[in-house]
């Protein structure tokens, strides 16, 4: 056991010579990364912040109504963006909203592809299952540290640490739904003579939307999760008077920020939800 333990394999070195590598030899690459991270996290911002916040509430209440034909939907999402304009925590939430964005999109543009790539290649989805175990798995703040030593503080770490957290569910469901389609329904395709891009697109991925949109929403709450993570890297959002009020032991503020989370993931759920769909 002791001699075990004298004779450990040096891993964080290794890590430790690999980030310092990527420091020395692609500073550049991640500083126009960085820039480039942050010019579409700013532009996402810039256009949630464009309308009067009144007129944001009603067109959310309007598209509720619209996509869902629900009275209650629309009412609850209209009174739940005005609480939050109430208690104060407006432009926090459109910070925190437009990193949410940023980070889902980015997670289903490389998770969906994934897992159409692993549905179709099994032994590609088994080696790719323990990485996505890992990767739910590691506490975030292990690969925050590389990530805050290549980037610096800001929107871009948190961003990176958000979508490392999220992407394995769309990955996850994505393969999932389609991997689980009807061989029969293949087989049809492919009686009338169907091409293997034609049977994905018309028969795999329509089949396995259900499952596409769920890991959608689930990448949306798995985001707003990480709001207090984004605070501690540098990351403005309601995850600063979170931090704020736990450094102070303010139930109040807590309570507040909190409500104002949920408001924002109850809203964004059921505005993705589609009946029939999930």
């Amino acid at each position: 056991m002791e001699w075990l333990e004298e004779n450990s394999l040096p891993i964080g070195n290794w890590a430790k010579s690999g980030v310092d590598w990527l420091t020395s030899n692609m500073s550049g690459f991640f500083e126009a990364l960085s820039a480039g991270i942050e010019a579409i996290v700013g532009a996402a911002l810039w256009l949630l912040q464009l309308p009067h916040p009144l007129l944001f509430v009603t067109l959310v209440g309007a598209l509720a109504l619209y996509l869902h034909r629900s009275i209650w939907l629309a009412l609850f999402s209209v009174f739940g963006l005005l609480l939050i304009i109430n208690l104060g925590y407006w432009a926090e939430t459109m910070e925190t909203l437009a990193l949410v964005l940023a980070a889902t999109t980015t997670c289903m543009v490389i998770g969906v592809p994934i897992g159409i790539l692993a549905a179709r290649r099994p032994v590609f989805y088994k080696v790719l299952q323990p990485i996505l175990d890992l990767m739910q798995t590691i506490p975030t703040f292990v690969y925050l540290i590389p990530a805050l030593v290549l980037f610096g503080l800001g929107a871009v770490p948190a961003l990176i640490a958000t979508v490392v957290f999220s992407v394995p569910a769309p990955i996850r469901l994505t393969y999932l739904g389609v991997s689980s389609t009807p061989p029969a329904l293949i087989e049809t395709a492919q009686a009338f003579g169907a091409s293997d891009r034609m049977i994905l697109w018309k028969v795999e991925i329509p089949w396995a939307m259900p499952q596409i949109l769920a890991g959608l929403t689930q990448t949306i709450m798995l985001s707003l999760s990480m709001v207090v993570i984004a605070a501690l890297v540098g990351a403005s959002g309601l995850g600063v008077p979170t931090l704020r009020a736990l450094n102070q032991v303010n139930i109040a503020k807590g309570f507040e920020v909190g409500i104002a989370i949920v408001i924002i993931a109850i809203v964004l759920d059921r505005l993705l939800r589609f009946k029939g769909k999930n």
